[in-house]
């Protein structure tokens, strides 16, 4: 009886490592809907109007978010996150300051941030930016 004890308890063990393994190994459907999209940029609004010509012109092209928290993002290659309950992302280009935007929308077919971004021409105030991806 008493191995019988120590068997159920072993065996209780195993599944619950188990089970936190498989937790771990699990990702998200928003996490999935960003990594599995090559997402081409469609709009690069600076407070409503085009700034695809602008500043925002090397965002243009593609923006790939691979698994591993690497990226491209039009001419840039770096880093990103999710933040807040993956609402946000953070993107970090080399050489470019990191990006907070709150996730408007995530689906397979569109991704849309919003962030706010200081004006070059008087930083204290601050330029909408809305930067709206289409899946390809």
């Amino acid at each position: 009886m008493k191995n019988a004890g120590l068997i159920l308890l072993f065996i209780s063990s195993l599944v619950l490592v188990a089970c936190d393994k498989d937790d771990e190994d699990e990702v998200s459907e928003r996490f999935l809907l960003l990594t599995t999209n090559v997402w081409v940029s469609d709009q690069l609004l600076v407070n409503g109007e085009d700034a695809s010509e602008g500043f925002l012109a090397n965002f243009r092209g593609e923006a790939i978010f691979e698994a591993d928290g690497t990226g491209s993002f039009g001419e840039y290659t770096g880093t990103w996150e999710f933040l807040e309950n993956e609402t946000q992302l953070r993107i970090v280009p080399q050489g470019f300051i990191p990006i907070t935007a709150d996730i408007v929308t995530l689906t397979d077919s569109t991704l849309e941030i919003l962030t706010g971004f200081p004006n070059p021409q008087n930083p204290a105030e601050t330029m909408e930016i809305r930067m709206i991806f289409t899946a390809m």
